[in-house]
């Protein structure tokens, strides 16, 4: 089988300026990856390689069979961002939001059809957030701005979603949501491949851990493998330790990914999040394109 993401001795970097070297990994169809590591261990400059956001300075990288240099079908790839990237001064409700993940499929001239709303509606419900449609985004709490951003991510109908930091920032009660999220994509086949400091929401989830330390792979490992290399992380972050959650990798500073809405880590979700929905056109997302 054809992985989704393969990555032999592969560098990303700024420029000239090496920060990943020589990672090799496969990422196949129904995978959930998460990729730990400290500050600096150049695991966000990794995911922002496979979407192009930064250089690839060496080594062989491919996207669904294809060579990253010959990739065009960038909607394949879902990708939430750690922080939300609105201005306070637009004006925009979840739907909106929502809303841009389904411009690739609309041509030049970006008109919404019934299908698109369809899209839409379910992808708000698939992460608990239909009632919160017509809400605008800046009154939202930061695990609700951060399911929208998961939401809007699958309205694009991906093949992989990639997610850095998707807990991060958020208080244990709307990361508790997220785990449910989560794993009702999981349940659905999707394909994900997450960055994080922890595995507290991710647990039950994942099917694979990736340490990673001074821009290498260090560990690649089955979640009960990393149990018993870790006695002490379970149920906790990966080193043990607790972490600031505005912590953020110096090397993969973006001056473009700021969030003047990021919550201080202090709000939380008031509902709980709902039942699956019934069938309807997101039930093979991110498998998409009728999997």
């Amino acid at each position: 089988m054809t992985a989704i993401v393969s990555l032999r001795s592969a560098s990303f970097g700024y420029a000239d300026r090496e920060v990943v070297s020589e990672v090799s990994l496969d990422i196949h169809a129904g995978e959930v990856v998460a990729v730990l590591g400290a500050n600096g261990s150049g695991k966000s400059t990794l995911v922002k390689g496979l979407l192009g956001l930064n250089n690839h300075l060496g080594g062989e990288v491919a996207l669904f069979g294809t060579p990253l240099a010959h990739f065009r079908e960038h909607a394949r790839l879902g990708y939430v961002p750690q922080r939300h990237t609105l201005s306070t001064s637009v004006r925009a409700t979840a739907a909106e939001i929502v809303a841009i993940g389904r411009l690739p499929h609309q041509g030049w001239l970006g008109r919404t059809n019934r299908r698109d709303r369809e899209i839409i509606d379910e992808s708000l419900a698939l992460v608990g957030l239909a009632d919160r449609a017509t809400v605008d985004v800046s009154t939202l709490s930061g695990g609700q701005q951060r399911r929208v951003l998961i939401a809007r991510a699958l309205a694009s109908q991906p093949d992989v979603l990639i997610m850095d930091e998707p807990t991060a920032g958020v208080d244990l009660a709307s990361q508790e949501v997220l785990s449910q999220v989560l794993a009702r994509l999981a349940e659905r086949g999707a394909t994900m491949l997450v960055v994080t400091h922890e595995l507290r929401a991710l647990r039950g989830v994942l099917t694979r851990i990736v340490e990673m330390g001074a821009g290498r792979i260090t560990l690649d490992v089955t979640p009960a493998e990393h149990d018993r290399s870790h006695p002490t992380a379970r149920g906790a972050d990966h080193d043990g330790h607790d972490h600031d959650p505005h912590d953020h990798d110096p090397h993969d500073h973006d001056p473009h990914d700021h969030d003047p809405h990021h919550p201080d880590g202090h709000h939380h979700d008031d509902e709980v999040s709902p039942p699956s929905p019934a069938a309807g056109p997101l039930d093979h997302v991110p498998g998409g394109r009728g999997a």
